[in-house]
């Protein structure tokens, strides 16, 4: 829910005013600035690829997720219900798109890698997987495993106080009800294919070197 995405630092401009219309709404959602240069990640994720996966297609989630809202206002102020089903559809696609790519930038930093503090999370990590390294390498056969494009993602899931691993192939639809992911790999090939091509293995493996568990055990603290 809202609640969720503001934990998870997925900010909205100001609120809206009571029951704008189409024409006056202002756009809820905005690109949020990569934490980090887009060299910084060199050399697991190259320079130019950070630049067109962030400027570009999480760009584009934005727009898309703006534009569907906007196109909702639009088919409720003309009484019209014809395009609802499609509409609510792409509002669930652009708006995963947005929300995960969002938590993608803030799951790695310069110089990250390593493993979670022993306290928290790495002790959940531990009691759900065995250890880090059981965990490190379901995470990695899922993300591995995803058909076509889409997402390997380390959720909490606060009814049972879990820890879940996911393969998400389309991320429009439901993940796991009420689990809020923390950590997320993007496997579209937008995401690795000018630097490795068809080696998503090689990327993913790469991709840990980089995480940020500081962020991800702030995620988690929220969550839980």
């Amino acid at each position: 829910g809202a609640a969720s995405m503001f934990k998870l630092g997925i900010h909205a401009a100001k609120p809206l005013a009571a029951a704008p219309g189409p024409a006056d709404a202002e756009k809820p959602y905005t690109l949020p600035p990569l934490p980090y240069d887009n060299d910084a990640l060199e050399p697991h994720l190259d320079k130019e690829t950070v630049a067109l996966h962030h400027g570009k297609h999480h760009a584009a989630y934005v727009a898309g997720l703006n534009g569907s809202l906007e196109k909702l206002a639009a088919a409720r102020a003309a009484g019209d219900a014809t395009l609802i089903s499609a509409l609510t559809r792409a509002l669930a696609f652009h708006g995963s798109g947005h929300v995960l790519h969002a938590i993608y930038w803030t799951s790695m930093k310069p110089g990250g890698g390593g493993t979670p503090a022993e306290r928290g999370l790495g002790k959940l990590i531990a009691r759900e997987f065995g250890s880090f390294e059981g965990f490190r390498a379901q995470f990695a056969a899922v993300t591995n495993s995803v058909a076509g494009s889409g997402w390997g993602v380390l959720a909490y899931e606060p009814l049972g106080r879990r820890l879940v691993i996911l393969g998400v192939e389309k991320h429009e639809n439901v993940l796991f009800a009420g689990a809020v992911p923390l950590l997320v790999c993007d496997v579209w090939e937008h995401a690795y294919y000018l630097k490795y091509q068809n080696r998503r293995a090689e990327y993913v493996n790469n991709w840990w070197n980089v995480v940020n568990w500081t962020k991800v055990g702030e995620l988690f603290v929220a969550a839980s």
